[in-house]
């Protein structure tokens, strides 16, 4: 609403500007949570039980698409049962290996984060170099060193995506 004179009234510019809230003090509780999200063992078992939670839907679902090599010469029956036995191996197996992942991932990010005192992308090269290396270790070093780069490439690529880090 403008006055007689077309300047703006004061009771405006009042409504305009933003209200500022009070600083909100954690309580003693959130702060009892963030000490226990900080430890990296729970972290890690965290982090483990939900790529577990993940690989055993993964396993479910891919295991569901595989096709039995013989399936003109099954039953209906017999097809349903490989089936079922295929997404219990496969759900089991993801299972696994998703939570492994999961926890070595972020008990090394949560080490190298605490060592560092920095929260940044440095962290997850780490990180995902060390998940890389562990999980292919088996096939010898060439596997170990190829399996760092890729998961620390990999990891890079994910944090970009979802920008965790300013």
């Amino acid at each position: 609403m403008a006055a007689a004179d077309g300047e703006p009234q004061a009771g405006t510019k009042e409504a305009e500007k933003p209200k500022i809230e009070p600083l909100r003090l954690p309580t003693p509780e959130e702060i009892r949570g963030q000490d226990i999200w900080n430890n990296c063992a729970v972290r890690s078992v965290v982090s483990g039980i939900m790529g577990g939670g993940l690989g055993l839907f993964m396993g479910l679902f891919l295991g569901a698409l595989d096709n039995p090599l013989m399936q003109e010469e099954m039953s209906t029956k017999q097809q349903v049962i490989y089936t079922a036995k295929q997404m219990g191996r496969r759900s089991f197996s993801s299972a696994k290996t998703f939570a492994v992942m999961g926890l070595i991932f972020s008990a090394a990010e949560c080490v190298v984060e605490k060592a560092r005192a920095k929260h940044d992308t440095t962290n997850t090269v780490v990180a995902g170099c060390v998940t890389g290396g562990a999980i292919s270790a088996k096939g010898g070093p060439k596997a170990a060193c190829a399996g760092c780069a890729g998961f620390a490439a990999f990891s890079v690529l994910i944090e970009r995506l979802f920008d965790r880090h300013d």
